[in-house]
């Protein structure tokens, strides 16, 4: 349906479409009375921490995923170094540019040096095609990262590491219930860490599960949660305080008993976005393989200035001035963040260009559909009145 014609937005003297203001992301959490017995039952008992509700959830997640092992922990980066310990790896590491500071972050921590890689445009995940000239006498693992759910070409990734003796790890921190060729991703290369935060598609509140189909890796996972100590109070190598708690635990199961029907749900929003926008000149959605589906952690879209008329950032502006919160994920890409500038070696321009015109647009499970049909309203005003708002200066609106 044609959403032109309606009024200037707000920062042109318009009425506002929204009621109430539109956060970027929400937790979708279980009612309280479907959690409050079993919230005073591992209170009472004093089993707080990594006690039976941890192991339920380790053996649902496993379940669902159809993979060997799942392993809870503290957080996603947690999940993460531990992996990179447990693994013994040294040297170098392929890794997107294109990615939250987690990813390169537990690396640093292992005294691993990140080596950057291009993103594909349209997918915004890492270029499997250009892996293999990075590789090093070094290199000992590539980290693959499903960005905002969509599945990252992994039996490439995997063909490319077992020619050159190299572990996979993959961060899969948006992908729980993504779909790589009909099959959920969980059970994929060395092992898999997703996240669990406010933010994320399942949450435990907050939390990681790493999952694997090494079950020695497991093992010494599950003692590396626990400083590296198997229980002899001997700890065998070095880890880290990462257990989760019970309470975590109870959430991430309630959540994970209805996670097909909230993958559904954000799949019909995001199909809501793309038929109200899509033909706005200048705006182009994230590409999803027709073999593979998304979980939609995140919906980013690309603004081309050229066509839309106005860049990412005054839509931004705009959409913010309207009530609307946007996040530029992920800007700056890791290789221009202070941290990381030393490790560039080449240009990153495809990532370098995602990064400066992508916009994330509110998503989260329980969102009405009517929220979004109107944000898709605001997006068309601002557009249609592209030319007038060009001309007003951020100090013209804040004395409006």
């Amino acid at each position: 349906m044609s959403l032109i014609g309606h009024d200037k937005p707000v920062i042109l003297g318009g009425n506002p479409i929204l009621e109430q203001p539109v956060s970027i992301a929400r937790p979708t959490l279980p009612e309280i009375k479907e959690i409050q017995e079993s919230f005073c039952q591992i209170y009472n008992s004093g089993m707080i921490t990594n006690s039976n509700y941890v192991q339920q959830f380790e053996e649902r997640v496993a379940d669902y995923l159809g993979v060997k092992e799942a392993v809870c922990v503290s957080s996603c980066t947690s999940g993460l170094m531990l992996v990179i310990k447990a693994l013994e790896l040294t040297g170098e590491v392929i890794i997107p540019s294109f990615t939250f500071f987690a990813s390169g972050h537990a690396l640093l921590w292992n005294n691993l040096k990140p080596v950057f890689v291009d993103c594909v445009p349209s997918t915004y995940n890492i270029n499997h095609e250009i892996i293999q000239k990075c590789i090093t006498s070094n290199t000992s693992a590539i980290m693959a990262i499903h960005i905002f759910g969509n599945p990252v070409e992994i039996e490439s990734i995997q063909r490319i590491a077992t020619d050159n003796n190299l572990r996979v790890i993959i961060d899969s921190a948006h992908a729980i219930g993504t779909r790589y060729k009909g099959r959920l991703v969980g059970s994929f290369g060395d092992a898999e860490v997703f996240c669990l935060s406010p933010t994320k598609v399942l949450t435990a509140i907050e939390g990681g599960i790493i999952t694997t189909n090494n079950q020695e890796l497991a093992k010494k996972l599950r003692i590396g949660r626990d400083y590296g100590n198997s229980g002899n109070y001997d700890c065998e190598f070095l880890g880290l305080s990462a257990r989760m708690e019970e309470f975590n635990a109870l959430v991430g199961l309630k959540g994970l008993e209805h996670i097909e029907e909230i993958i559904a749900k954000r799949s019909k929003l995001v199909n809501i976005y793309q038929e109200n926008i899509c033909q706005i000149p200048g705006i182009s959605f994230q590409q999803i393989d027709t073999e593979n589906t998304s979980s939609y952690k995140d919906l980013g879209i690309i603004i081309k200035r050229d066509e839309f008329g106005l860049d990412r950032d005054k839509l931004a502006y705009c959409l913010d001035i309207e009530g609307i919160a946007t996040k530029k994920y992920f800007y700056p890409p890791l290789h221009q963040q202070s941290l990381y500038r030393k490790y560039q070696q080449s240009p990153l321009i495809e990532t370098e260009y995602v990064s400066n015109n992508i916009l994330c647009l509110p998503l989260y499970s329980h969102m009405e559909e009517k929220i979004v049909q109107d944000i898709c309203h605001v997006v068309w005003r601002i557009y249609k009145y592209q030319e007038e708002i060009a001309q007003i200066s951020t100090c013209d609106v804040m004395d409006r």
